[in-house]
């Protein structure tokens, strides 16, 4: 059966003040059907990247969540909220004497490469069935496990206009961060902050990439249009099988080992369409989606 509507994947430029929720409403007026995900949830203070499936192609959207992101971010030093960003109820003032630029580019220097962070209560990550922000409504905060992330790379900025506190010492800075999925940049900015002897909170954030899905592919939501998924899926290896090969792969069957090469997964092209995508599955490559 040939897709009906709209099939493919739509990069959004998301405004502040947006939950990821409105963005997915409203795309699905914009694109004309309902069937619209997004590929992981972007704070409604933050903007940029955020990713949507459209059409069956929402069966792909945990490829696209899996990829590495890329941020840059405002931090603001002395600073401690009780969601680690400026939505929050400030916790706690430092003064940070003397800081430099310098002195902040050292204790960033030490969140390059694996590291484990402990996600903060106002995130979407499930805890005895309730999501942590919903506890964190409540009043309440929960023990949290470290969780293993990658930062691949951190770069420290100063900000144009230099803002200082009282003492002399920079009252805020900038970083970019390309990142593994899961990794939380409010959580990496209050952590420098503590290593510099006071704290710190996220002041601004904008993804500007999610894989090669780049800002500059992006559209407001009002004006948004879907890239065939094909076209749009260049982060991963792709396997063009044959006819008879279509074949099998479409009756949902393993991919021969000698068809494969890296860790997978494997994007399956045949006569230039996208029909299927292989995982390594005990032990098997099998199909994780079949498109007919």
């Amino acid at each position: 059966m040939a897709e009906v509507g709209p099939f493919g994947f739509a990069v959004v430029d998301k405004d502040v003040e947006w939950t990821s929720h409105d963005v997915v409403a409203k795309a699905r007026g914009v694109l004309g059907t309902r069937k619209v995900g997004h590929s992981g949830t972007l704070d409604p203070g933050a903007t940029g990247v955020l990713v949507l499936g459209v059409g069956r192609a929402t069966k792909l959207l945990r490829f696209i969540t899996a990829l590495p992101k890329t941020y840059v971010a405002e931090v603001r030093l002395g600073v401690e909220t009780n969601s680690l960003d400026a939505d929050g109820e400030v916790t706690a003032t430092h003064d940070m004497p003397g800081i430099t630029i310098e002195d902040i580019r050292a204790a960033a220097n030490a969140y390059i490469g694996p590291i484990e962070q402990i996600p903060p209560m106002v995130s979407a990550i499930k805890i005895d069935g309730k999501r942590l922000h919903q506890l964190a409504r409540e009043g309440k905060t929960v023990e949290r496990k470290p969780r293993p992330v990658t930062v691949h790379r951190l770069e420290v900025s100063a900000l144009p206009d230099e803002p200082r506190h009282a003492s002399g010492g920079l009252a805020a800075f900038g970083m970019e961060v390309e990142c593994s999925a899961g990794t939380y940049i409010r959580t990496l900015g209050a952590d420098i902050g503590t290593d510099l002897g006071g704290g710190a909170s996220l002041q601004a954030l904008r993804r500007t990439a999610i894989g090669s899905f780049g800002v500059d592919q992006a559209n407001p939501v009002e004006s948004v249009t879907t890239i065939p998924p094909l076209a749009a899926l260049s982060d991963y290896d792709q396997v063009v099988v044959d006819d008879e090969t279509a074949k099998v792969i479409l009756f949902g069957r393993p991919l021969a080992e000698d068809l494969v090469t890296g860790p997978g997964p494997w994007f399956i092209v045949h006569n230039g369409e996208l029909i299927a995508v292989h995982e390594r599955i005990d032990g098997r490559i099998k199909p994780g989606v079949v498109f007919s």
